[in-house]
């Protein structure tokens, strides 16, 4: 049997993540490898920690990736903070608050939960009144929430956790590199980003920052693996170490750190494609980059408003990097967003849990976040829509669209 060189189809990728890659990233991504402790790799190391600095709007010492996807940058925190019997609290509004309940759980947590209904999210005194009533260690958030297109308000929270001497945990994987996350000035005591939504880098690396009342924590912990352990931490005895070896953050640390203690192989094709990943979100302007996934954003919610859709969700929370739209009753999602597919080459997402079936989920993240995609998406769910029987005020997405961004238009406007 013989194999054919890899050819993947031309898509226009619109989910919430992965997104369309950056042609500069996946060509630094091609970059000679360099062993892990070549100086010129340490290097490379330490522009992308202070790179993530920028990123994350902190001065924390410790910025670097986790390799692994996502959860790995969020399981590293919660498992490295955890002990068990340890209270952490967990607000739910949507499907990955519930993976930080089941993340902690297994770590032993005593994990006490607060939920509202999908497509909404939590008044920030609700959530304090909560942190004083069950004084946790650890209050673990999502920022924005992709199953539901909502984006939870985290200063005041900070603050208080501060106050009360708790660790505020945050997953902003879905947020980081395309809205304003301030990290010293909400008061976060830890927080991951995603390589594969707003950075546009392939998923496999999971940034995170953390500062000093997080390291105190973990250096509590801290236990050397006994083959690469000096004499004396190899007679240092620990009851309480972290439980995970590959997600032992003070392990993790040391690698990164100067002591450049050998616990993994770093990625060192996916460390080049994060250190430009990082290097455009820079070179962009972190305001400007904000500015242009909200003005992207405006314009498809513009064309599919027009179209005859609904937004779903409590608009005065949206998470300005998803758009989840209604299905129209009696219409098969999972049927259109396949006609989308196969007829256009364009993707959407569809849910979980509550809400499978029931909304679409279109992403404008990263380099996905441009105005020709944004064409291609209303045009391909238009036509997939009346395909499925359902009419939509036709031609008219796009022209809403067209409209936001100013197209001239050369039809003369008959007088009445």
């Amino acid at each position: 049997m013989k194999f054919k060189q890899l050819q993947t189809p031309s898509r226009t990728i619109m989910t919430p993540g992965p997104v369309e890659v950056d042609p500069r990233v996946l060509q630094a991504m091609s970059t000679p490898i360099l062993g892990q402790f070549d100086p010129a790799f340490t290097n490379i190391m330490n522009e992308v920690m202070e790179m993530l600095r920028l990123l994350f709007q902190t001065k924390n010492q410790w910025a670097f990736p986790i390799d692994g996807t996502s959860r790995s940058g969020n399981e590293v925190l919660l498992a490295s903070c955890i002990e068990p019997g340890d209270k952490v609290l967990v607000p739910i509004f949507g499907r990955f608050g519930h993976l930080l309940v089941e993340i902690c759980e297994r770590y032993g947590a005593e994990v006490h939960t607060m939920e509202c209904e999908w497509g909404h999210v939590f008044d920030q005194q609700d959530i304090i009144h909560k942190i004083k009533d069950v004084q946790p260690k650890i209050v673990a958030i999502v920022h924005g929430e992709t199953s539901t297109g909502c984006m939870q308000p985290l200063d005041e929270i900070g603050k208080v956790c501060r106050e009360q001497d708790v660790l505020l945990i945050v997953d902003a994987v879905a947020s980081i590199g395309g809205v304003n996350i301030s990290v010293d000035d909400w008061f976060i005591d830890g927080i991951v980003g995603g390589t594969q939504k707003c950075l546009s880098v392939p998923s496999g690396m999971a940034p995170i920052t953390y500062n000093n009342r997080i390291e105190a924590v973990i250096q509590k912990r801290k236990k050397v693996e006994y083959g690469i352990a000096t004499a004396e931490e190899f007679t240092q005895k620990r009851t309480n170490m972290i439980r995970s070896n590959y997600f032992d953050l003070a392990m993790i640390q040391d690698y990164w750190g100067p002591r450049r203690l050998n616990h993994h192989t770093e990625a060192t094709s996916m460390l080049y494609a994060l250190r430009e990943g990082l290097r455009i979100v820079l070179e962009e302007g972190l305001n400007e980059r904000f500015e242009r996934h909200s003005y992207h954003e405006a314009a498809l919610i513009k064309g599919l408003e027009a179209m005859g859709l609904s937004i779903f969700g409590d608009k005065s929370c949206k998470l300005p990097t998803v758009t989840c739209i209604v299905v129209p009753e009696g219409i098969d999602s999972d049927n259109v967003r396949k006609m989308m597919l196969e007829q256009f080459g364009v993707e959407i997402a569809s849910s979980f849990g509550p809400l499978q079936g029931k909304i679409w989920r279109i992403g404008t993240m990263g380099y996905s976040c441009r105005k020709e995609n944004v064409f291609a998406v209303l045009q391909a769910l238009e036509s997939a829509l009346i395909r499925n029987g359902f009419e939509p005020n036709r031609g008219e997405g796009v022209q809403a669209a067209l409209d936001y961004y100013g197209a001239p238009s050369f039809v003369a406007v008959k007088e009445g």
